[in-house]
């Protein structure tokens, strides 16, 4: 939906740019380019970020239902490492081999 709005919205620009400015032709295409990867680009990369925090989202969930997770080379579980909520970091716990290990949830699958 956020493709079709921003593809109306530069087509209503550059007919804007036609008649009510003095811009040659190649100006208005110029600006219109640019404008076009300008918001296609912003769209590209809340995409990606959507992207990414629905992964971590599902790791997280696994985790709590106390789920085995595969994080660099790692198993990571709730009874090896603990979540940090604020940073989305598993934390090894006092007394096993991985204490004080911090492995981002962004690294796991």
């Amino acid at each position: 939906m956020a493709y079709i709005v921003s593809f109306v919205l530069l087509v209503a620009l550059f007919y804007a740019m036609h008649y009510f400015t003095e811009l040659t032709k190649m100006h208005r295409i110029s600006i219109t380019g640019v404008l076009f990867f300008v918001i296609y680009g912003a769209i590209a990369y809340n995409t990606y970020q959507q992207e990414q925090s629905e992964k971590i989202l599902s790791v997280i969930t696994k985790y709590n239902q106390g789920k085995t997770i595969k994080c660099k080379q790692r198993e990571v579980n709730s009874s090896t490492y603990s979540l940090s909520v604020g940073t989305y970091t598993f934390i090894g716990k006092e007394n096993t081999p991985h204490y004080a290990e911090m492995i981002s949830a962004a690294d796991c699958e």
